[in-house]
């Protein structure tokens, strides 16, 4: 509604919500013009939420007594949309909705099948995730020496190719969280308190999920800062390898970006826009995330010379592949033969490397199982955030989604009603 200036006219109007027993959610003003010299008084406009429809009797009769006030009333309509979060308790809600869980799992492919020890291990982790909520905090995990061994082989095998590889805001948030989060060569860190470093220095805090969740649900988790990350590990037998991401994934590649507040922005304006989104736009989103998040470039200058850097956490937590895209040799042949890889990318030719750009990278398909063709390299951190940011806005999106990090709840500028894909638990009710 628009309103003309003047003493109590905010006061005027509300009072009539009072009366009809119309609960306001929110209440937003812009300003639409100023006071000149001749007089000509200043208008706002005002943008209300509030509950009910236009057809219950007590908002029809606050809109009829409203419009004699206002200078334009304008009531927009329920739009549509796919199911999201308002607050960040509803990701209860999907957390749970994994992919076919524990799929690779029960493959004779995957290195755990026939170790029942394994297996029981996987599926006690896989409970405590299931049974997390929002509002507790992430239980601890005592790792077996197995496991440990799994993570001190791992670490071994990327510590120099970071120093070499990684660009300056991984390291330096991994020698932070070496100092506060106890990450070590012979210890696995705990997701609580990378949680709570991640919240003092970005706002971004893990949440553990039992596997793979849809593009949507995962994305729209970003939306509030939240990472939902694997609690599991990759079976000893093959320390170097995993068909599934696992906490070295998560732990090395991820978390320690997500402490940059740059990158976190990053992360967050893929989600806001994720949220509602049509089905294409998830895909596309979706593309971005991983030609990015997942295995992007980006510039630094040593000695004046221009050096392909990775942030992306399936390089920084892969030896053969970070040193395929970002090493002297293009040879994947060379790269695996040296360096014990996986056969799955000996026979690929070398990659292509592409200046950083949303729109393109929302398009390009990707393989899962070999070494990626094409990567994405932005100028800096702050680039591809900038870049992504323009891409989101330019989405035809459903809504402007903003995000109270006050009180972890999205707020939207227009009602819309969230009618497709309800998780089943609202469904019930």
């Amino acid at each position: 509604m628009q309103l003309t200036d003047r003493v109590g006219i905010l006061h005027d109007v509300l009072r009539w919500f009072w009366k009809f027993d119309v609960n306001i959610c929110r209440i937003e003003s812009r300003p639409v013009s100023v006071g000149t010299p001749t007089g000509q008084l200043r208008t706002f406009d005002f943008f209300v939420d509030m509950e009910g429809s236009p057809s219950d009797d007590n908002v029809s009769r606050l809109l009829a007594a409203l419009r004699p006030m206002t200078d334009k009333l304008l009531v927009l309509d329920e739009k549509k949309v796919h199911w999201f979060p308002r607050h960040i308790s509803e990701l209860d809600l999907v957390a749970n909705r994994t992919l076919d869980a524990g799929v690779d799992l029960i493959s004779e492919d995957h290195p755990g099948f026939h170790d029942p020890v394994y297996r029981r291990r996987r599926a006690s982790l896989t409970e405590t995730a299931l049974n997390h909520r929002w509002d507790q905090p992430i239980p601890r995990i005592e790792y077996t020496k197995d496991e440990i061994n799994v993570w001190s082989t791992v670490w071994d095998r990327m510590e120099d190719l970071w120093k070499q590889f990684a660009c300056a805001e991984y390291l330096q948030a991994l020698e932070l969280m070496k100092q506060h989060c106890g990450y070590q060569k012979d210890n696995i860190p705990q997701q609580e308190d990378i949680s709570q470093f991640l919240l003092r220095r970005s706002g971004f805090r893990m949440r553990p999920v039992a596997g793979l969740l849809s593009s949507r649900d995962f994305l729209n988790g970003l939306a509030f800062r939240v990472f939902f990350s694997t609690q599991y590990i990759r079976h000893s037998s093959r320390p170097l390898y995993t068909p599934e991401p696992d906490i070295c994934h998560e732990l090395l590649g991820h978390a320690p970006m997500l402490a940059d507040r740059s990158f976190a922005d990053f992360s967050q304006e893929i989600g806001l826009a994720s949220l509602g989104a049509s089905d294409d736009d998830i895909d596309r989103l979706a593309h971005c995330y991983w030609h990015s998040v997942e295995f992007g470039l980006c510039k630094e200058y040593e000695n004046g010379q221009v050096k392909r850097k990775a942030y992306g956490a399936g390089l920084l937590s892969s030896f053969g592949e970070l040193e395929y895209a970002c090493g002297s040799t293009s040879d994947p042949k060379v790269v695996a033969a040296n360096k014990g890889e996986d056969s799955a990318s000996l026979n690929q030719a070398p990659p292509t490397v592409k200046p950083w750009d949303p729109d393109v990278a929302s398009r390009q398909e990707f393989p899962i199982t070999t070494y990626q063709p094409i990567y994405f390299i932005a100028e800096s951190l702050e680039d591809a955030k900038q870049k992504m940011r323009q891409f989101c806005e330019d989405l035809p999106r459903p809504f402007f989604a903003l995000h109270n990090a006050q009180t972890d709840t999205v707020h939207i500028d227009r009602p819309v009603a969230r009618t497709k894909g309800i998780p089943d638990p609202l469904k019930a009710s």
